[in-house]
């Protein structure tokens, strides 16, 4: 149900940014429930049925790996965007210049996928028809939510829309709109940031070749770079780019022609994905690796990119997001059950207890992997040399690399 204005004064949960978070937390609170509690969507912008206007949901894609499909099916998500779903069969990890590689199948792990490439428009459609089909899940927008003040017992919000607006309480209120929220500078909680001083061209670019299914991974001496399968489009092939390079030289590449564009990336990516034959609308991210100090508060929860950003090299942010929010979704559903306050501080610590593991092994994951590989010192290619070949040799370190890129390496909770 969508509303200007919130319809009640008190509410369990309400959660700020219907991004692919925090649309997928919500959708998870009221998952085969039938007392879910009271919870609120407050959105900037308009959600409209058939197409994802929210800015998340933008012409990048995400890699979804095969746990969050695991809980995506569970919710009854995965069926809506599954046609629209790349399977990465085979991951192919190689060091420009330098011999060796690593190649992870899914039979590695035995699974038929690693996970899969899905572009954000059809996760945002998928998500939103969800959100707009719930009777479960009240919805603002557009709102903007202006401030957020703790109480001995919740949280009070100050809601604004055009000229209207109101003051609610809730129990616990999960911050989840990105990476740049100013109510958590409001707040007082510092996030530590960390600079790559790399910037990623995102785009997707129509190869010669069939891709069956193989995700490459390419480390250059720009950064790294990664060519991922997406589903076909009009009869042509089609991958998305992620290509890494130093701040200082963006502005030159992104000045290219679309011909001179296509052949500097020809010669950092190799033939491996075949021929490149055209390239999309590019656009271009500033790398950093931010993670908040607090992710907790008495009655207070941050989700997604407000609470940490990652380099894309691994495909793990959203990845990691998620099961942060899966976790919370069964905290809450929990404490509810159980009639108590879901946003208290011992129940929202259970809850850190359980990703906190899981949050720091796959951030140090991604960002040494993201140093290792932007270093061209002769120490570290030599260590990236060794490294691959070690992988290779050892299959058992290869399925535990295979198990952390599919979210295997942490507890699957039950909703």
């Amino acid at each position: 149900m969508i509303t200007l204005l919130p319809q009640h004064e008190h509410y369990d949960v309400v959660i700020i940014g219907a991004g692919m978070v925090g649309t997928t937390l919500a959708c998870a609170l009221v998952h085969q429930t039938q007392h879910p509690g009271r919870i609120l969507l407050v959105e900037a912008t308009q959600v409209h049925s058939g197409k994802a206007a929210q800015p998340g949901f933008d012409a990048r894609s995400t890699v979804l790996s095969a746990s969050s499909i695991d809980y995506l099916r569970t919710l009854g998500l995965w069926q809506a965007m599954e046609a629209a779903a790349a399977p990465i069969h085979h991951i192919q990890v190689s060091d420009q210049g330098h011999f060796g590689g690593v190649h992870m199948a899914g039979s590695d792990a035995n699974v038929s996928a690693l996970g899969h490439v899905v572009e954000n428009a059809a996760i945002g459609q998928a998500l939103n028809q969800a959100l707009l089909n719930s009777s479960a899940i009240e919805l603002c927008c557009p709102v903007q939510v202006t401030s957020v003040k703790p109480l001995p017992q919740a949280m009070q919000l100050s809601l604004q829309t055009g000229d209207s607006a109101c003051r609610i309480t809730a129990a616990l209120v999960v911050v989840a709109e990105g990476g740049r929220s100013g109510l958590i500078q409001q707040l007082g909680i510092h996030v530590e940031a960390r600079s790559y001083r790399q910037s990623a061209v995102i785009a997707n670019v129509a190869v010669s070749q069939p891709h069956q299914g193989i995700a490459h991974e390419r480390f250059t001496s720009k950064g790294p770079l990664a060519l991922l399968p997406l589903i076909p489009h009009a009869q042509t092939e089609r991958m998305a780019l992620v290509w890494t390079h130093p701040e200082d030289d963006i502005a030159g590449i992104m000045a290219l022609s679309d011909q001179d564009f296509i052949a500097r990336l020809q010669t950092d990516c190799g033939h491996r994905a075949g021929q490149i034959v055209h390239i999309g609308k590019r656009a271009v991210f500033p790398l950093t690796l931010q993670v908040a100090e607090e992710q907790l508060r008495p009655h207070l929860a941050l989700l997604g990119n407000v609470a940490h950003t990652l380099h894309p090299v691994a495909g793990q942010g959203f990845n990691l997001a998620l099961r942060d929010a899966m976790a919370l979704a069964a905290n809450v559903r929990e404490s509810l059950q159980q009639q108590l306050n879901p946003g208290s501080f011992n129940r929202l610590q259970q809850w850190w207890d359980v990703v906190q593991k899981d949050q720091l092994r796959t951030i140090t994951f991604s960002d040494v992997m993201t140093r290792l590989f932007s270093n061209n010192s002769m120490a570290m290619a030599l260590l990236r040399k060794f490294g691959m070949v070690g992988i290779e040799l050892l299959p058992p370190l290869k399925q535990q690399l295979a198990r952390q890129a599919m979210g295997y390496q942490s507890p699957a909770v039950r909703l």
